[in-house]
């Protein structure tokens, strides 16, 4: 509680200073300087009794005279007559009124016959109305003539007079009869002379505006009677206008015995209060003046007060929105109490309040926790935002910048949008519209319309949507799963159509990911196998030659032949690693080419006679088609002439002895297209696309010699060339097509 007595002490000086400020620039001043006959209220009671005057003795209205002023126009005339109906309506609704009146008084045929005189009284009453506008006038006449005596009758009946006394005496300023009533026993209160200095007393008596005054509204109740009676008829505008009397200035004196302000008088309670108000606001404002100088002196306000407070941290957990919203409210509940304070002297002024401890004590206790409030946020912000990175930071991560990221994500697909906008829309049409029906009947029959062929129709919609998006809901649930093995439904153009499509894209692609991850991981096995294999045989024949070189016993022959195979197994051995290294590097992209002008046709050529020899030796029949002519185009030579080599080497390691290879080269399409088909020895069980794979071969068993990674090389060749290279299997024939851009 310690940390918290200067910060509370130093807003309740505020509190204190700020309701003295607000009293000095208010009605403070007016009440203080002012005696009570000088005061609002005492000068509003004068003019009540002025008015009342006026209307009774200085100014009063002519019944007689006023009445021959009230006309008629035909416009009345016509809405009299027509009140209830045309003349055929009329005459039926009192033929219906005395129906059964008159049936239930058979039996007494005086009554009876009273009742049937009584209905064609009113029955000819009715024609003549339709029949002679001058008896219709006369009827409305009398009737405006009756409400007007009424109305001047409550139009005088006030007691301002009777309440508090008043002396007078007055004369019309342009001539005519002097008014006084001067009975003045003892010491005068109050008195007000009306000259030309001190300006005249107006006397209006009745006019146009008299209906807009308090003592009419008496008459409000006795007017709706009126009204019923007279079948439509009341005062107008025309009439009131042409009773309007003209003002009357009077000069002389007036006066209120100070006995009305002493105890026992109609305005010692009053005076009394004024008294009270006033000594309240003069020890207010001494208050004030007291309060600012401590707070320039004693208490000075200290930022390190709100520092680091129990709640701070609770405090700066709030959202900056959040922390604005509740800025907002207290500045206007400072300016609520300022407000108060001012609104209070206000009717103070008026004698409408009589002051309260305990209110004025609760005023300044909420005042003072506002104020204490507002220097905490203040204090607060300034010290957090030094830096405006957290102010930014603290402004992303308001609730208002999450609103207009949540607006923006819903209109990322507008349809969705505009169809949730439309049907949020709707509902609250839809309970707008069931409210208003049920204050008008026709418009509930347009509402039953509305929801019968708009709102059933809209609300199956949304049920038809909302159980669809359940389904893709399911469906999205059933794929996390794993259940891959059914596509979504999908239904219509919406949006949530495309969804299930994009779903079921989604399946798809997740079924061929997940194949081709298992043959991703089977060829990884594989290739580890296959690896170990072509690596350990040759290491193995080489361990065990070298280990039967050791023996001194062998001979010169023996020892040769040892020799050569160990030669072979390591030529083999490089040859592997060497391979494997470079099909490596073509698939990283770590390779350089040597681009230049080659002839395919030369390449080609070349490339078959240097396998002439093992062709003779298997035997193959080798049938090469190529262009006379040279077909140029821009590679790396080298690189092009190994990838020949190798597709030519895996035909004469795989044929089928005996049988024919063919070999074209030719142009297709300003491309060059290399052909090679051979008939295979081994049965193709694999899949052609793993015949690309690295240490793929077609003999399963692994008979012959080679890599496998023949094919892998080429195809990495060829890619890295803009070329193409395809597969083709049909039973025992196997076919590769190379194509490459030529040279425009």
């Amino acid at each position: 509680m310690k940390r918290y007595t200067p910060i509370i002490i130093w807003a309740l000086l505020v509190a204190v200073a700020l309701s003295g400020l607000v009293t000095v620039t208010s009605k403070g001043p007016e009440i203080i300087v002012k005696s009570y006959p000088q005061s609002q209220q005492f000068q509003n009671h004068l003019t009540e009794i002025y008015d009342e005057l006026g209307r009774t003795v200085l100014n009063p209205i002519d019944v007689e005279e006023a009445e021959k002023k009230l006309t008629v126009s035909p416009a009345e005339i016509e809405t009299y007559r027509m009140y209830y109906g045309s003349l055929a309506e009329q005459i039926e609704n009192i033929q219906m009124q005395y129906e059964d009146r008159i049936r239930e008084t058979e039996a007494k045929t005086t009554v009876k016959q009273a009742l049937v005189d009584e209905r064609d009284g009113r029955i000819e009453d009715i024609r003549k109305n339709f029949e002679d506008d001058s008896y219709v006038e006369t009827k409305i006449l009398n009737e405006k003539n009756r409400q007007l005596r009424r109305l001047v009758h409550n139009y005088k009946n006030t007691n301002a007079m009777m309440e508090i006394p008043l002396a007078y005496d007055l004369k019309p300023v342009n001539g005519g009869d002097a008014h006084k009533n001067w009975d003045m026993n003892g010491p005068v209160g109050y008195e007000h002379k009306f000259n030309t200095q001190n300006g005249y007393l107006k006397i209006a008596g009745i006019d146009a505006s008299f209906n807009d005054n308090d003592y009419y509204e008496e008459t409000n109740d006795y007017m709706d009677s009126a009204l019923q009676q007279g079948e439509g008829v009341t005062l107008s505008s025309d009439d009131l206008q042409a009773i309007t009397q003209p003002a009357v200035l009077y000069s002389g004196m007036v006066a209120v015995p100070k006995s009305a302000f002493q105890k026992g008088g109609v305005l010692y309670e009053e005076a009394k209060t004024y008294q009270s108000i006033k000594i309240m606001l003069i020890v207010s404002g001494l208050a004030a003046i007291a309060a600012i100088i401590s707070l320039f002196t004693i208490w000075k306000f200290k930022w390190t007060w709100f520092v680091d407070l129990p709640f701070t941290k609770r405090y700066d957990s709030l959202r900056i929105d959040l922390k604005a919203g509740v800025f907002l409210i207290l500045l206007l509940s400072l300016v609520n109490f300022s407000g108060s304070v001012s609104g209070r002297l206000n009717n103070m002024a008026i004698g409408g309040y009589s002051f309260s401890i305990t209110n004025a004590v609760f005023m300044f206790a909420m005042g003072a926790i506002v104020i204490a409030f507002l220097a905490f946020q203040i204090g607060n912000a300034i010290t957090r935002y030094q830096q405006l990175s957290k102010f930014e930071n603290d402004l992303r991560n308001s609730y208002a910048m999450q609103l207009v990221a949540s607006a923006k994500e819903v209109f990322l697909n507008r349809s969705i949008a505009i169809q949730t906008f439309i049907l949020l829309i709707g509902f609250f049409l839809a309970g707008a519209g069931f409210i208003f029906g049920l204050m008008e009947p026709m418009l509930l029959l347009i509402y039953a319309l509305c929801v019968l062929f708009l709102g059933m129709p809209i609300l199956f919609l949304y049920m038809r949507r909302m159980g669809y998006l359940n389904r893709i809901f399911k469906a999205t649930e059933d794929m996390a799963a794993g259940r891959l093995n059914s596509d979504i439904k999908v239904m219509g153009r919406s949006p949530l159509a495309k969804h299930a499509v994009n779903l079921n894209n989604l399946r798809e692609g997740v079924e061929r990911s997940l194949t081709s991850q298992a043959k991703s991981e089977r060829l990884k096995t594989e290739l580890i196998t296959n690896v170990s294999h072509d690596l350990r045989t040759p290491l193995t024949s080489i361990i065990t030659y070298t280990d039967l070189l050791k023996n001194p016993d062998l001979s010169d022959e023996e020892r040769a032949e040892y020799v050569g195979v160990l030669d072979r197994k390591s030529q083999r051995l490089k040859t592997l690693i060497e391979d494997l290294f470079e099909v490596s590097k073509m698939s990283s992209g770590t390779m350089e080419l040597y681009k230049q002008r080659v002839d395919l046709t030369q390449l080609v050529q070349q490339a078959i006679g240097e396998h002439m020899e093992q062709m003779a030796e298997i035997p193959l029949d080798f049938r090469v088609s190529v262009p006379e002519e040279p077909m140029p185009a821009v590679l790396d030579g080298q690189r092009w002439w190994r990838m020949l080599d190798n597709l030519i080497g895996n035909s004469l390691k795989y044929s089928l002895p005996g049988t024919r290879v063919f070999v074209t080269l030719r142009e297709v399409g300003g491309m060059a297209e290399f052909v090679i088909k051979n008939i295979t020895a081994y049965e193709l069980n694999e899949n052609v696309d793993e015949l690309y794979e690295r240490f793929k071969r077609g003999d399963a068993s692994r008979h012959t010699d080679g890599s496998g990674l023949g094919l892998a090389i080429a195809q990495s060749i060829v890619d890295m060339h803009d070329g193409r290279m395809t597969i083709d299997v049909d039973g025992d024939l196997f076919k590769v097509t190379v194509r490459v851009p030529l040279l425009a």
